[in-house]
């Protein structure tokens, strides 16, 4: 069976068991401010767990794109090493929200298993919570009993809490599970050792397939734990495992997931897979890797130096490395592994095709980037090398080339040793630790329990028809970040839009009697929209009156209607490629982020203005369609996100059904009209592919070209001219040439002080030397006269004390010849002359300059040549 028809079974199985099935939720997690990536198929049904809102379909069914490369789960160093982890991996998963429990998810787990895929049952085994003392949890007779009426109970083995109790976070749902796992070993290894002895001790051939999690508790934060007053199913097999225990393989990229890909590299690198140990770990470690980095970016996150943005550049970077280092690839090559991946993932997650020539161009330039950077890493190391005095690179240097070039450790570990050098690892990982403590504490948040005050689940948004609203406050709770304590609010009705899709979350008040208490940002967390502020109403019980920030709120639609005119605008002007990658909305600008892959010149930004400009002025009202199904919406040309997880329902946001109509939670203005004038302040690269626009409207857009009219005039009556270009472009031509002619006397100037300098080197024992104090114009100057010196004096031995535009530069020029005979070290011996200018420098062995802050100590410098010579 291969892997697609494993995959569709799966799903037709749960389908026939009155499952709905659902599809996979992004990779990249935007409102829940406790994970980057989505790493478990639970993620985008927490709200159902958390009892924020009730689930529509009570049992459902996917695969889940998951990602394991940061915190808490993190397989990212084993991957490539053994053969059963990866940073991208699917996730099969059914789920139950308070309708069955135990006893349908551990039958139809079995039946699936072993009925439908036909799975041996002599080589599966099953694990039952052994219970907990410390949390006052007893043994999971339930699940136990359940099992013995499928399989021998000396097949059943009790583990501990660390294995079989599964939680969802430090707080929050919780409870025992029941592992599947199977012994893939030939029948002679069987016949050795029973693997109910190599069950979850990390043994390659003896895996965890399914993980069946029985939600029944509340993990509180003061670590107790209560029942949940609905129990829930949450279960979850991987995918490649799965495929590798049914294609009756020894390892996962055996199976035709990876294969494709796996035979590709082999091929194109000349090396066969299966010969050689290093080369096969890196052929794995690209053909996971690759999938993590394809799927992020049709996700809508691009590799970048921040967040989760860096963690894709890592892994990206990673496999690169890997490629250079064992496969001996110098040019780009992971780009070409995405019309494989698009290919295999065709019917389940076709976003990969339909953005794969974008998602390629991004790889290729990040490949193309990281190459040079490898060369200035490797340079760097040679650097550290030559510098080392005890054939040892200090924990320092190899963290930097580790944080800064991503060069991974054992790079540097061994390139160091192919070149008889060793690495202070315990000054790699003292940095590594310093860096990870900042972070934590940096990011240090404490969270109370939440604190229900009023009756209530449901959150109704009211924002998209009103400011202003009575509510009720259903829950608070303290939450203390660096130190300082905020207060978070849930209200059972809010006019108060929370942060997403690029626009900023409102402010406001609540008014509770006499008390008026500020909100000073709104956010969602999953789907709960939760108010922050500084203190909590006397009697949080009471009713509250809820109040946007009506002129904040306005500015703020301003903006984000201009970003879907824009948008429609670029597609218009540079083509139907350009897809949004990216936006920020609030009172004060906009900002775009848009597929593109090159600069967008003057004349079309001309045009773009020109175009949104006449949208506007054409008063086009706004159709707002809520609820709409969402294959109505996309049979209407609504423009979707990727990346975004939208429902079955959906709101579409229209100005003009020929111009622009997008799938869009925000709030908008009521007519085009009311933005008043939109002006481009700026364009720019954010990333491979992909370009920025930055904007506003309405009146800081008139306040902007009225600053630059009267700049304009400014500069007329400045220069006195009517045609204040001409003016500056003649100032322009009359600075080249008075610099020119500058740079002739500096020239003249230093070739007599060269003349004068080479006139009086002194012989010495087999060199000839020169020290001297000098004037110049610029470090440059102090550069080109030590090299000009260099061309008319052999074995020459410089030293120049310099007063740079008054500030003390020194500079050591040796001759390579003389550096090799006396063992000299330019950038040794500038250090040492340094200290007289309280400086420090250094450079080459042949060439090197310093430079300090006491301009009086040049003498000394001098003086301190003639003892040196």
């Amino acid at each position: 069976m291969d892997a697609k028809s494993i995959r569709r079974t799966f799903l037709e199985f749960f389908q026939s068991k009155q499952h709905a099935i659902v599809p996979s939720a992004p990779l990249v997690i935007k409102n829940d401010p406790t994970l980057m990536f989505t790493n478990a198929g639970m993620n985008q049904f927490k709200d159902y767990f958390l009892g924020n809102k009730a689930a529509e379909d009570t049992r459902v069914a996917d695969t889940q794109k998951c990602l394991r490369v940061s915190g808490k789960h993190n397989d990212l160093e084993e991957v490539g090493i053994d053969t059963y982890h990866h940073t991208m991996f699917e996730m099969l998963g059914n789920w139950s929200f308070g309708d069955y429990f135990k006893k349908e998810a551990i039958e139809w787990a079995w039946e699936l298993l072993t009925e439908v895929y036909q799975l041996p049952k002599d080589r599966l085994y099953v694990t039952v919570f052994e219970g907990d003392d410390a949390d006052g949890t007893e043994m999971d007779q339930e699940a136990k009993d359940i099992w013995k009426g499928l399989i021998a109970e000396e097949r059943i083995i009790l583990a501990n809490k660390k294995d079989n109790f599964w939680e969802m976070g430090e707080t929050g749902p919780c409870g025992p599970c029941s592992e599947i796992h199977i012994d893939l070993r030939n029948d002679e290894e069987r016949a050795k050792e029973d693997g109910l002895a190599l069950v979850n001790e990390d043994h390659p051939l003896v895996v965890e397939i399914w993980n069946l999690v029985f939600m029944q508790f509340n993990r509180k934060a003061d670590g107790s734990l209560v029942s949940l007053p609905n129990k829930h199913i949450d279960t979850g097999m991987g995918f490649e495992r799965l495929c590798m225990a049914i294609q009756k393989k020894e390892s996962n990229y055996d199976t035709d997931v990876f294969q494709p890909m796996i035979q590709f590299l082999a091929a194109k690198s000349g090396k066969a897979y299966g010969e050689n140990e290093k080369t096969d770990i890196a052929i794995r470690v690209i053909s996971d890797h690759i999938r993590a980095i394809s799927f992020a970016i049709a996700d809508g996150q691009l590799p970048s130096n921040n967040k989760a943005g860096y963690v894709i550049r890592r892994i990206l970077r990673r496999a690169v490395r890997y490629g250079y280092t064992f496969l001996e690839f110098n040019k780009p090559f992971m780009y070409e592994l995405v019309d494989i991946l698009s290919d295999q993932f065709e019917e389940t997650f076709p976003e990969v095709i339909s953005q794969r020539d974008f998602i390629k161009k991004v790889v290729m330039q990040e490949e193309q980037a990281f190459l040079r950077t490898l060369e200035k890493g490797l340079s760097i190391l040679q650097k550290a090398m030559d510098g080392a005095s005890d054939k040892t690179i200090a924990g320092k240097e190899a963290f930097t080339l580790y944080d800064t070039f991503g060069f991974p450790l054992d790079l540097t570990q061994l390139i160091a040793s192919e070149n008889g050098f060793t690495v202070d690892t315990a000054g790699f990982d003292a940095a590594m630790k310093e860096q990870k403590d900042r972070a934590r504490a940096a990011s240090a948040s404490e969270k109370g329990d939440w604190i229900d005050v009023n009756d209530g689940d449901s959150v109704e948004f009211l924002g998209y028809d009103a400011l202003e609203s009575d509510a009720s406050i259903l829950r608070y709770r303290e939450v203390t970040e660096k130190k300082k304590t905020i207060i978070q609010l849930v209200l059972d009705q809010t006019p108060f839009y929370a942060e997403s899709g690029g626009q900023v979350g409102d402010k406001g008040t609540l008014v509770s009697g006499d008390e008026t208490i500020a909100i000073f940002d709104t956010k969602k967390e999953n789907d709960l929209i939760i108010h922050f502020a500084n203190k909590l109403p006397s009697n949080p019980a009471a009713p509250v009156t809820a109040k946007v920030d009506a002129t904040r709120r306005s500015l703020t639609e301003n903006n984000h209607s201009a970003t879907h005119l824009l948008h429609a605008a670029l597609q218009e002007v540079l083509g139907d490629h350009v897809a949004q990658k990216g936006s920020l909305v609030n009172e004060k600008h906009l900002r775009f982020d848009f597929s593109h892959f090159q600069k967008v010149e003057a004349e079309e930004i001309e045009k773009i203005e020109k175009i949104v400009n006449q949208r506007i002025r054409q008063n086009i009202q706004l159709n707002e369609q809520r609820s709409v199904p969402i294959e109505e919406a996309k049979a209407m040309g609504a423009t979707a996100l990727f990346g975004e997880k939208y429902g079955d329902f959906v709101r579409v946001i229209t100005f003009d059904s020929d111009y622009s109509v997008e799938l869009c939670g925000g709030t908008h203005v009521p007519a085009t009209g009311k933005i008043g004038l939109f002006k481009i302040t700026a364009e720019s690269s954010v990333a491979a592919g992909v370009r920025r626009i930055e904007a506003i409207t309405a009146d800081a857009a008139e306040e902007y070209v009225d600053e630059q009219i009267t700049l304009l005039q400014e500069i007329k009556e400045l220069l006195k001219a009517k045609d204040p270009k001409k003016a500056v472009a003649d100032l322009v031509e009359a600075k080249a040439a008075l610099s020119k002619e500058v740079e002739t006397l500096r020239n003249k100037e230093l070739q007599a002080v060269k003349n004068e300098l080479a006139s009086k080197a002194v012989a010495k024992d087999g060199f000839n030397f020169i020290a001297a104090k000098v004037s110049v114009a610029n470090a440059q100057g102090l550069k080109q006269l030590a090299y000009d010196l260099k061309a008319v004096v052999e074995n020459m031995f410089l030293i120049l004390a310099a007063d740079v535009d008054g500030k003390p530069q020194v500079a050591v020029m040796i001759d390579e010849e003389l550096v090799k005979a006396k063992d000299l070290h330019a950038g040794k011996i500038v250090k040492e002359l340094a200290k007289e200018i309280k400086g420090g420098g250094g450079g080459q062995p042949f060439f090197a300059t310093a430079g300090g802050k006491d301009i009086n100590g040049l003498d000394a410098v001098v003086a301190k040549a003639q003892e040196l010579a």
